[in-house]
């Protein structure tokens, strides 16, 4: 399997005019020069702790004026203007945020454009969502945020967030996403009473090379949103914390090891719905996402939350990140399948390549194979397994990305999967079936097994069993670290996989929303 050039002109990014993204919005890579890394030793033994000691002063010295103001606030206060003292609080919380900042190395935010008022923009709209550095533009406006209902209980920040009224969303209450949806509809048609509302729709972090698919959420109650634009313009990108780089911890110890860090914030003109819009979320949501990419000088792609989720699976073969299985999991929703839900059909679709043994089939037979009609779309999910270009492919190699999508974690189970698919009568597979079959569960176009093949094959019989296989993957659990990645897939395969940077705004979208989202193949037929 790979993304030949066919495949890459059709399938690699959602704006056909700008072409597609130059790398993966997941992985973030942050190389040091023997230089910066000295710069960064000098830092950590003198200003770092100086530093960390006064951002974490600040955000103490916040936390009783955000307790004192957020006693007794009933909803009918929130809903009233500011009383004199709140005001001052309001102002003196800024002061020491700003403060805070400063201590972390932002000694000037550049901001532009005019920020609209309540009553002119309910909702600001918050891209690219790249790092928890993305709180600057909150503490400066105090905006309403989405968040999840535990945050209110964490020591001291907990404090500070309820300050700003923000709108919880529970994870026990299974109608939560639905009530949060109506209180956003409510604060944002109360004529400007309420807080503006600052939403990251893109609903996870990325490296900011482009925008992915927005979430509805913030689309839903069709008011007129500000759409604001972040960028970081430093020489050395220590602010990205997204799927596969530096954790949590190394990206503010690298950031604040920095003398200055950059950051602008640009409110770009209010955006206001048409009745199509207003009717329609993820029209809407797409449309605001062209005007920021443009105001940004970025592409588009219809990358999702969910392909950052396919990429961190925590299964035996861990992705590399420049997979095309990201590419064929978007040409999949496209289709209008969700794969989190197509177990069944997977069934469906393995026993059918079963019977067709090692048949090839060109576009015509995949379209009935998979029961769709010949569209765009499915021209782009056949040129990603096209490896020749001659025309026909492999439907084994077609059954055996959907289950890794499918089941990512589950890596096993996808392996059992393939073997019955390539097995001779005799249960066995050769060095180049299993090649073809972890290539293709990768989503790279080349890879060397041989290693592999023969820790597998003891008896050097030239062919394995799938009870060679699972056998030999109980006693090594982590074959792929040691016999694929080590001699061949290069640093980014190693990039250590970090506990899901969410960020700022949870994702608060109702799934029949989300199911709305038309099938790529209306839009570019």
């Amino acid at each position: 399997m790979k993304l030949s050039s066919r495949g890459r002109g059709c399938c690699a990014g959602g704006s056909r005019e700008r072409g597609p993204p130059p790398r993966s919005p997941f992985v973030h890579q942050l190389r040091l020069s023997p230089l910066e890394k000295a710069k960064i030793a000098f830092m950590t033994l003198t200003l770092f702790p100086i530093r960390l000691f006064f951002a974490a002063f600040m955000m103490l010295l916040a936390w009783p004026f955000a307790f004192i103001a957020s006693m007794g606030s009933d909803e009918q206060e929130l809903e009233k203007p500011l009383s004199w003292w709140r005001k001052i609080v309001d102002v003196l919380l800024k002061a020491i945020m700003r403060m805070m900042w400063l201590a972390g190395g932002f000694h000037w935010i550049t901001v532009k454009g005019r920020r609209a008022l309540p009553a002119e923009a309910a909702i600001l709209t918050v891209a690219p969502h790249s790092s928890y550095f993305d709180a600057i533009p909150v503490t400066m406006t105090f905006a309403s945020i989405v968040m999840k209902a535990e945050s209110k209980d964490i020591p001291v920040w907990g404090t500070l967030i309820k300050y700003i009224r923000p709108v919880f969303v529970s994870r026990s209450d299974q109608d939560s996403r639905r009530k949060t949806v109506e209180e956003i509809k409510r604060r944002a048609q109360s004529n400007g009473k309420w807080p503006q509302i600052m939403i990251f729709p893109e609903g996870t972090c990325t490296n900011r090379s482009c925008l992915i698919t927005f979430k509805p959420g913030a689309f839903i109650p069709g008011v007129p949103v500000q759409p604001v634009v972040l960028r970081y313009p430093n020489k050395l990108d220590t602010i990205t914390w997204t799927w596969q780089g530096p954790g949590a911890f190394e990206i503010l110890w690298l950031t604040l090891c920095q003398f200055h860090n950059s950051v602008e914030i640009e409110f770009l003109p209010v955006y206001t719905p048409s009745e199509e819009e207003r009717k329609n979320p993820v029209l809407y949501a797409n449309n605001v996402r062209r005007v920021m990419a443009e105001a940004l000088g970025v592409s588009v792609t219809d990358y999702t939350f969910e392909d950052c989720q396919l990429a961190l699976a925590e299964g035996q073969l861990r992705l590399p990140s420049d997979t095309c299985l990201l590419e064929f999991a978007k040409l999949v929703r496209s289709l209008g399948l969700k794969p989190e839900t197509l177990e069944d059909d997977l069934d469906k679709y393995a026993a059918s390549a079963m019977k067709m043994k090692k048949e090839k089939v060109d576009l015509k037979e995949f379209s009935a194979y998979l029961e769709f009609p010949v569209s765009q779309t499915l021209e782009c999910m056949f040129a990603l397994f096209d490896e020749k270009e001659d025309g026909v492919i492999d439907i084994r190699e077609f059954v055996i990305a959907l289950s890794v999508v499918c089941k990512p974690s589950k890596t096993l189970e996808t392996i059992q999967l393939a073997f019955q698919l390539y097995q001779s009568e005799g249960g066995t597979v050769t060095e180049e079936d299993l090649a073809c079959i972890l290539k293709t569960a990768m989503g790279v176009s080349q890879i060397d097994v041989t290693h592999l093949f023969r820790a597998v094959d003891e008896e050097e019989k030239g062919k394995i069993t799938y009870d060679d296989f699972y056998t030999f993957a109980v006693l090594h659990p982590h074959f792929a670290e040691e016999y694929l990645y080590a001699d061949q897939m290069g640093a980014e395969s190693g990039l250590e996989r970090r506990s899901a940077p969410n960020g700022i705004c949870t994702d608060f979208s109702p799934d029949s929303i989300e199911d709305q989202r038309k099938p790529l193949q209306k839009k570019l037929n």
